[in-house]
């Protein structure tokens, strides 16, 4: 990969991703402020406020729409990809984020709850069509594949410490600014939109797609920085006529084709295990955690953003160790770190009554469970379902992972509350049980894929 061709992928990554992990982390600081404006809205229209019931109902559909716009989104992407191609989609998407941070930075003053919700859902309209249109499989022995994959990642933990540092209360922590916090969306927004505008379209959306040879060509001198660019193209050529003599797999198709079975199972097992795992419920709800640790309240906002800071660190070891480590022993260390700190705050809940010093333990565990998602649960699902398929799978392959991921992501952002509510320090232990098992499957079930072709690795799993 040529340096500008590398600089386009990430930057192109980077807008998308941080916005994507805005969106996880923006509902964290601000939770009491809304549902106080829930509840003076509620009693203006009604005559009277909200019970603790329905208030909680009403917080957490705000929480977890987010994420039934990431379905919508991930279902779409294919469609609006074919008639806009890959740059249209992004900017097209990116505006519908500047919409969504008006209705969530004018919802107060026009007294609409709706319009926060509103506006988080296309946010994850936003977010579902980016995570997937943008997954680009990189050619098998490339020492770029499993860095560049993990990226994102990264880009998603600078995005969650985004939101954590201007959820301070010296910055937009406080109550009269919570509107401009949500809002603050359009800003990754507005430069992805800038950064699309500076490249051209995807030379192989041009050539495959749209047969725009000549368009193709200019793209490709602008992203390998070389006139000399009919080696690529004919290389183009070659894979546009290997995909029109090949029969794409649908959805329905790839559930019954029993020679992918363990691949499919695969895929469904660690994106569903990439949610369940509890990972959003720490990132929609630390300060909530933290609350009931036991953390002084003035301290929390600082302990959140110590734990982002963290999980930045996490997120670049996965990015520089992967080629070297392995897909495998990264997701498997990274759930079974998850599982212990899952345990390891039930235990801390359930004796800081008795032993204070034990509220500590807590802060540790929830800053390990989040840096053992982003060593490698966090990329490595999406990394290792393009690398278990070819070419007519993997499109299916991804529609059934994304929406998975987004499913469970809705499941754990609107229950977590309730099941807070109903177990107390319990409740982690389902995310504990969750983690342990994912990761015994991959011990025992899925390979090592680094550095494999697919027949190799559908080798192993025959």
């Amino acid at each position: 990969l040529t340096f500008p061709l590398l600089s386009v992928t990430l930057l192109v990554s980077f807008g998308s991703s941080m916005l994507y992990g805005y969106n996880l982390a923006v509902v964290n600081s601000p939770a009491e402020h809304i549902k106080a404006f829930y509840n003076a809205t509620w009693s203006q229209r009604y005559g009277h406020g909200l019970a603790s019931g329905p208030l909680t109902l009403l917080y957490a559909l705000t929480v977890s729409i987010f994420a039934l716009g990431g379905l919508v989104g991930s279902l779409l992407v294919g469609v609006l990809v074919e008639q806009c191609g890959r740059n249209g989609a992004l900017s097209r998407s990116a505006l519908l984020v500047l919409l969504a941070g008006g209705f969530m930075g004018f919802s107060r003053e026009l007294e609409s709850p709706e319009m926060v919700i509103i506006g988080r859902s296309i946010t994850g309209l936003h977010s579902g069509g980016c995570c997937l249109g943008c997954a680009q499989p990189f050619p098998h022995g490339s020492n770029l594949r499993g860095f560049l994959g993990l990226m994102p990642t990264l880009f998603i933990c600078l995005g969650v410490f985004s939101a954590q540092v201007l959820g301070l209360p010296e910055l937009l922590g406080k109550d009269r600014f919570w509107p401009l916090f949500l809002s603050m969306v359009v800003v990754p927004a507005s430069l992805q939109l800038l950064l699309l505008h500076c490249f051209p379209e995807s030379p192989r959306y041009l050539l495959i797609e749209r047969n725009d040879i000549c368009g193709a060509t200019k793209a490709l001198h602008r992203f390998l920085g070389t006139p000399d660019v009919q080696d690529v193209i004919e290389e183009m050529k070659e894979e546009q006529r290997s995909l029109s003599s090949m029969e794409m797999v649908s959805v329905w198709q790839l559930l019954r084709d029993r020679s992918v079975r363990w691949q499919t199972l695969s895929v469904v097992v660690v994106n569903a295990g990439m949610q369940l795992s509890g990972i959003d419920a720490i990132w929609f709800y630390t300060n909530t955690i933290f609350e009931n640790a036991g953390i002084p309240v003035s301290e929390i906002p600082y302990t959140t953003m110590g734990t982002g800071a963290i999980e930045i660190i996490a997120g670049l070891i996965g990015c520089l160790t992967i080629e070297r480590v392995g897909r495998r022993p990264l997701i498997i260390i990274g759930f079974c770190a998850m599982g212990v700190c899952s345990a390891g705050i039930t235990v801390s809940l359930l004796l800081q009554a008795a032993l204070p010093w034990m509220r500590y333990v807590s802060v540790a565990c929830v800053v390990g469970i989040i840096a053992g998602f982003c060593m490698g649960p966090a990329g490595v699902p999406f990394l290792m379902t393009a690398e278990l398929f070819t070419q007519s799978h993997r499109p299916a392959a991804y529609i059934v992972g994304g929406s998975l991921n987004w499913l469970c992501n809705f499941t754990v952002g609107f229950i977590f509350p309730f099941l807070q509510m109903s177990a107390g320090a319990f409740c982690y232990l389902v995310f504990c049980g969750v983690c342990l098992l994912v990761a015994l499957y991959v011990y025992l079930i899925i390979p090592e894929t680094k550095n494999k072709t697919f027949m190799e690795i559908s080798h192993i799993f025959a």
